[in-house]
């Protein structure tokens, strides 16, 4: 009799959110996928990412063996090589000649032996992460107004508050579950209103009773704006502030200097929303990347923390600031100073008695006496010869960097690279003398903390594939090849928890907010079997919120606001490169696609990158809908589809960031950004760059469906998985001669039975490729856009010939579905409509209840209120 596979409960491993799983092995070596039901951020809901979980766990394309100069090697040799490299060049120009660059994708326990390693044995404190990308700016907030990176509230204070203001944030698409939370609590109680603050109407608008299009990097002066009318109005909390506040005159004097037209924003707009915020003593503002990713990104934290200080609006039920933040473990990064700039526990490297007391604990030989590089400076002491031996850890900086085609010929440049990563097929694994294979998401073992300082448990589900090591192992072997084994020797990670939670205790000796030592004894046992919590959990305090009665961890225990000056971006404008430049993500895809891009149903939604561009920019410049547009400035290029959308604002283009060199030919975004920081936390300024956009002039354009991966040889390609295959777009600058040779050799079948259409007058082409009578490779080309049903044509791979083989749409016994609108269940706009006309159809929750879609994360829900608005005028119409 077969033994029922085992469920386990485990994390997410995406937004910061921090959802609880229940995974399945199915038998196949994939995972069944549920919301854990009883994990109090998502109670059960997933989004569209995490629901596809299961399809991402493949071991196609993994690592699976060290590889050291382009050769697969044992461990032993690959390990040598590194700690024989990393001593040898320490011993050769000191510890700063080394860094270490690593990802808030790691656990906890991962996290905490890197900045180990790197800070008390190494000494030196060049240990930066991508969350510097993401959240340093609110960290910098929180220490300069908190004294220490304290989130003050929990999730739970969006469905209690009465008004909540979502800044920089598109929620719906970016924490989905969070969204639907708070979209809940608005059906549930009408009355709460909910204020979206973006210059792009993004799906989050949907919800929302105001949306205030802000000009780009103009939050600090809306914040000052509300500042300056709070008190107007008499609305400090006098008390609140003279008990527990200080720098409240300059503040507000600040406040009061700042000019409001630079918002951009209506006077009637403005004065709604300080109506709407002061009137209500529940008031929650989230923010994410649009205040974080900027030069004046700390400011702009500041000024929304000043207006809570000076209500007393915060650490109480339903009030108060809070950071969304964007990896599934940057908040656990923080919390182990995995930042140059910190140490573990929220203690200071600057403090020299923390570095002690550090020190100490560890009983390492060295402590670094200060802070290490910074991203962008990291990067730059690569280009310039300063760092030589460089390990880059489950991340991908040649793509996600700013100036991202700088940072690549910096690491291609640098003396000794390492990778440790899933694959060795991204952009930076491929510029690396070692690559290491790393356990991936469903085979490591650790902890994760959410937005709301919730530590929750991640498991491993499957067994480790071929050789690959959790990360915190292969740092451990490679510290005791360096001559710290002793320190390093941890059995498993329970035992890096147990170190992790005791030094903890030390970080509460000095009056920091951070303290699990209540689990410096956690058993092995106990720790397989924790369950989720809040922190702190130390002797003075178990979970619960901050800073409601004050005591804030400063030095006379008040927290600080302060002066605020508005700054403009640091890119200017100019007629080289007159559009301002935001970038994001998508709804379905996840960073650099590693993971999400293993899943043919969350590429249906977005299968390539594109620029987001107001209509009339779009009619000026000549762009074409769904043609391609070339985007440059001095710093790189990038050739993206055009979508033109009321949704960007005029003089202004957005784009996503998740396209890599492996997934399309021009779509590494970053390239385009300018590497200016915020000059508090070293944060760049990721939307608020500035390009050129002219039509990109193809002489033909092209869709493509294969069984088996390609190696696109075209001008312009992006790719993506398809159910039986791939997909891929296509463009030239030249047509091909011969359009079945190039059909192919693109497809690498050159004894293939061809199925073709091809009208050479109009620039036509319709080639099928057949093996052993099944479609094999299907290629559309036309000078224009190429209007087939892609769905359709997708699954037409594996197919015996039919008689409409090459008509690229579906017969009118076979309804196309047309683009993914619902990823969790696969649900077509065309399919969507016509159940609209055809059922008379007129709220989302009946689309719900006829297709199911929109029931399950509910990130697609503003796309089927869009289509139901769409439809409902044309039907009065007739």
């Amino acid at each position: 009799m077969m033994r029922a596979a085992q469920t386990i409960c485990t994390t997410c491993p995406y937004c910061g959110v921090g959802c609880g799983v229940q995974a399945t092995p199915d038998g196949r070596g994939g995972l069944d996928i549920r919301g854990d039901t009883a994990h109090p951020a998502n109670a059960g809901k997933l989004c569209s990412k995490g629901s596809a979980l299961g399809e991402t766990v493949d071991l196609d394309g993994r690592l699976l063996a060290p590889v050291v100069n382009g050769q697969e090697t044992d461990w032993d040799s690959a390990l040598d090589l590194v700690a024989g490299r990393f001593r040898a060049t320490i011993d050769a120009h000191g510890p700063d000649s080394v860094a270490f660059y690593v990802s808030g994708q790691l656990l906890t326990e991962d996290y905490y032996v890197a900045n180990k390693l790197m800070k008390g044995f190494i000494g030196s404190g060049n240990i930066d992460t991508n969350s510097r990308l993401c959240m340093a700016s609110s960290v910098a907030g929180h220490k300069r107004a908190f004294g220490t990176d304290t989130v003050p509230g929990q999730y739970e204070d969006f469905e209690q508050s009465d008004v909540i203001v979502l800044v920089g944030s598109n929620l719906a698409w970016c924490h989905p579950v969070l969204f639907q939370r708070i979209a809940a609590a608005k059906k549930s109680r009408p009355g709460m209103r909910i204020v979206v603050v973006d210059p792009r109407r993004t799906a989050t608008c949907d919800l929302a009773d105001l949306h205030l299009p802000v000009a780009p990097g103009a939050d600090a002066a809306l914040f000052n704006a509300l500042l300056t009318e709070i008190d107007a109005q008499g609305a400090v909390d006098r008390a609140y502030v003279e008990a527990h506040v200080s720098g409240f005159a300059d503040a507000l004097a600040a406040a009061k200097e700042s000019d409001t037209t630079v918002t951009g924003l209506s006077a009637t707009d403005l004065a709604e929303f300080t109506r709407l915020w002061i009137g209500s003593e529940k008031v929650v503002t989230i923010y994410s990347q649009g205040v974080n990713q900027s030069t004046s990104g700390t400011d702009k934290v500041n000024a929304i923390l000043n207006c809570h200080l000076a209500t007393g609006r915060i650490g109480k039920p339903g009030a108060g600031p809070f950071s969304v933040t964007g990896q599934p473990n940057a908040m656990g990064g923080r919390e182990v100073g995995g930042l140059a700039n910190m140490l573990a526990c929220h203690l200071d490297i600057e403090n020299v008695a923390h570095r002690d007391a550090v020190q100490g604990f560890w009983a390492s030989p060295t402590m670094a006496p200060g802070p290490g590089l910074k991203a962008i400076d990291m990067f730059r002491a690569v280009e310039d010869g300063r760092i030589k031996a460089l390990w880059i850890i489950c991340t991908n900086p040649a793509v996600s960097m700013p100036e991202a085609d700088r940072v690549r010929a910096a690491i291609a440049g640098c003396d000794f690279v390492v990778v440790s990563d899933i694959t060795a097929d991204t952009d930076t694994a491929r510029l690396a003398d070692v690559i290491l294979p790393a356990t991936g998401w469903g085979e490591k073992d650790g902890t994760v903390t959410n937005s709301e300082r919730r530590i929750s448990r991640q498991r491993a589900v499957l067994p480790a594939p071929g050789e690959a090591r959790p990360d915190w192992k292969i740092l451990c072997d490679v510290a005791a090849k360096m001559g710290w084994a002793e320190h390093f020797a941890y059995e498993g990670p329970a035992a890096i928890f147990r170190e992790y939670a005791a030094l903890s205790e030390v970080a509460g000796q000095f009056g920091r907010d951070f303290d699990i030592s209540d689990f410096k004894a956690i058993s092995d046992a106990d720790y397989e079997a924790l369950v989720p919590f809040v922190w702190p959990q130390g002797p003075t305090k178990k979970g619960g919120r901050f800073f409601a009665d004050g005591g804030f961890f400063t030095a006379d225990g008040k927290a600080r606001m302060l002066p605020i000056t508005p700054r403009a971006p640091k890119t200017a404008l100019s007629p080289e490169a007159p559009f301002r430049f935001n970038t994001g993500r998508v709804r379905d895809h996840w960073h650099t696609m590693t993971r999400t891009a293993k899943s043919p149903r969350l590429s249906l939604h977005m299968a390539e990158p594109y620029l987001e561009i107001h209509p009339s920019d779009a009619a000026k410049l000549g762009l074409s809908a769904a043609g391609l547009a070339d985007v440059s400035n001095s710093h790189g290029r990038a050739v993206l589809r055009v979508l033109e959308s009321t949704r960007a604002q005029p003089g202004s283009v957005f784009a996503p960031m998740h396209w890599t060199g492996e997934t399309a030919s021009g779509g590494r975004i970053d390239a385009l950004v300018a590497a200016h920081v915020d000059p508090v936390s070293g944060q760049p300024e990721n939307k608020g760059g500035a390009v050129q956009v002219a039509p990109y002039k193809a002489a033909w354009y092209g869709f493509a469906v294969s069984a088996q991966d390609v190696v696109p040889r075209a001008d312009y390609w992006a790719k993506a998985r398809a159910k039986g295959g791939w997909r891929t777009e296509l463009a030239g600058r030249a047509a091909p001669a011969d359009w079945e040779a190039f059909a192919r050799e693109f497809f690498a079948l050159p004894d293939a039975e061809a199925v073709t259409m091809i009208d050479a007058g109009r620039g036509l082409a319709r080639i099928a490729l057949m093996v052993e009578g099944r479609v094999s490779a299907v290629l559309f080309a036309a000078p224009e856009p190429v209007a087939v049903s892609r769905g359709h044509v997708a699954g037409l791979l594996g197919e015996t010939d039919q008689p409409a083989l090459l008509a690229g749409r579906a017969g009118a016994d076979q309804p196309d579905p047309g683009a993914i609108v619902c990823a969790c269940f696969d649900v077509g706009v065309n399919t969507i409509l016509a159940a609209i006309t055809d059922q008379g159809l007129t709220s989302v929750e009946a689309v719900g209840a006829a297709l199911q879609a929109g029931t399950n994360c509910g990130s697609c829900r503003p796309e089927l209120a869009a289509l139901l608005a769409d439809a409902q005028p044309r039907e009065a119409a007739e």
